[in-house]
């Protein structure tokens, strides 16, 4: 009886270990977007961070998600394969139990898959791969089917390298003036995100359909314009984002161009209006301006839309619009930075030339919201909180900087954890951010010692004092800390980027 309770225990401390590891392993490729490349990046990471004998305990450590794990119907089939790869391996040790060496192969069987979680879990994912195309294009398909029926549905794509988001929510805001729109909430700008935007948000009341679309890699975009055929498109900003999968700058341009080369398939239809718009202050579209008909918006002289006058305080933002019929207006909003001008300009030019008129539309950008952690300022008495914790980028950090620059006589701090996702330019980012942050913070708050080691050294070697620069291994440990500087005073503090849980 004792040899069969030890067993049975056994047995559940296995299962349970099995368990929590394949959930923890499919956490991270939830993260990754079940690809595997940044699935394998994630494992490197903890590695690499923490070593490879805490990197196998940490399936089993608790620590509270940024990003919670959602138990989908996808993940409810990794499980399934999960199990029939674990049948398999008791079936071989079943067979080879009946040698005299058979207990022992079975027992090694089990401990290579208990091992051996995260390339279960690959594994898994590889052999579902077909029965996960089939389901998607039957929901592709459904989409599309709804977007066929919609008729007088009049589609707006929005992509660039940065600015999107933000564009997307004040192009609604102002449209909304004037027609029922639905947008893409949130960061759903993935086919699947935007199919199940369609298939459950989607109203016959809906007059425009303001779709966000992000890229990752290659022909990304087109994967998207081939599902919802965009009449119109905004190209926000060109630049090196993503570098790790885009592999070049020339591969960036050719995916964002891929929106308006859609609407310009669209427009050879020579059924009804399609634009393009595209941000005339980015250096990386002027460079590659592929479409004379593409009407321009920014603060530059030269844009068909352009800001003048532009007067930027702590509290908010006024500047004038001149449209390219000449009609003029001056608008305020609470938004703080010349980015967010830029930003309100490309959703003005897209809302003006359809038909939302100038007066509208200065009550519309007095009604714009930041967007969530995306420069997002919040009070808190004496601290104000620049949340840009979501995906930074060099010119994303850049601007944040210039931002927090502008809270004259207030303490400024910065917490980040670096970036991302640059490929072999990454160090040199990281680093050119630390300098530039030098310039201009009080302090700087570091957030673990391996992905900010170039930010350091940038800080350190543009003459920031040691004293006042800090390392923290988590961000928990970052925000007690920030708070604790200079405490009473006033202070401005920018949260940087905050990666999520398959970088840390």
């Amino acid at each position: 009886m004792m040899n069969i309770a030890i067993i049975v225990l056994l047995a559940v401390l296995y299962i349970a270990a099995a368990v929590l590891g394949l959930r923890y392993y499919t956490h991270m490729l939830q993260l990754s977007s079940y690809q595997f490349q940044g699935y394998f990046r994630s494992l490197r990471n903890a590695i690499t961070n923490h070593g490879p004998i805490y990197a196998a305990l940490m399936p089993y450590i608790p620590k509270p998600a940024k990003k919670k794990f959602v138990v989908t119907d996808r993940v409810k089939r990794l499980f399934v394969t999960y199990g029939l790869i674990f049948a398999l391996f008791l079936i071989i040790g079943g067979v080879c139990a009946k040698s005299s060496a058979g207990k022992t192969v079975l027992l090694i069987l089990l401990g290579v898959y208990i091992v051996l979680l995260s390339l279960v879990v690959a594994l898994a994912n590889f052999i579902n791969k077909p029965v996960e195309k089939r389901i998607s294009n039957w929901f592709i398909d459904d989409a599309k089917r709804i977007l066929k029926e919609h008729e007088g549905l009049r589609i707006i794509g929005i992509t660039g390298s940065f600015g999107k988001t933000s564009v997307k929510y004040y192009l609604t805001t102002l449209l909304s003036e004037k027609y029922r729109v639905l947008m893409t909430p949130e960061s759903f700008n993935t086919p699947m995100g935007i199919v199940r935007t369609i298939r459950e948000k989607m109203q016959p009341t809906h007059e425009i359909f303001v779709c966000e679309m992000g890229a990752r890699h290659l022909h990304d975009i087109k994967e998207i314009t081939d599902i919802v055929h965009p009449d119109d498109g905004i190209l926000t900003s060109i630049g090196y984002q993503h570098l790790e999968t885009f592999h070049s700058l020339e591969n960036i341009v050719s995916t964002k161009y891929e929106l308006l080369d859609a609407v310009e398939e669209k427009a050879a239809d020579k059924v009804g209006e399609h634009l393009k718009f595209v941000n005339g202050d980015n250096e990386i579209i002027r460079a590659n301006m592929k479409y004379k008909d593409a009407i321009t918006y920014g603060l530059s002289e030269g844009n068909d839309f352009r800001a003048t006058d532009i007067k930027v305080t702590s509290s908010g933002t006024t500047f004038t619009v001149t449209a390219p019929d000449g009609e003029s207006g001056e608008f305020n909003t609470k938004l703080v930075g010349r980015h967010n001008v830029e930003n309100i300009m490309g959703a003005i030019a897209a809302a003006y030339k359809m038909g939302v008129p100038m007066n509208k539309l200065k009550m519309g950008v007095r009604r714009i919201q930041s967007v969530p952690h995306r420069l997002e300022l919040v009070k808190h008495g004496a601290v104000s909180i620049l949340d840009d914790a979501y995906n930074s980028n060099p010119n994303g950090a850049k601007v944040a900087l210039e931002t927090l620059d502008l809270f004259e006589g207030k303490v400024k701090i910065l917490v980040t954890p670096g970036m991302v996702e640059l490929g072999e330019k990454e160090d040199e980012y990281n680093k050119a951010f630390g300098e530039q942050a030098a310039k201009v913070c009080d302090y700087i708050i570091l957030v673990g010692e391996a992905n900010t080691k170039a930010i350091k050294k940038g800080a350190e070697e543009a003459g920031f004092s040691s004293d006042k620069l800090f390392v923290k291994n988590s961000l928990n440990e970052a925000t007690k800390l920030m708070y604790e500087l200079e405490a009473g005073k006033e202070k401005v503090i920018l949260l940087e980027n905050d990666l999520p849980d398959n970088y840390t």
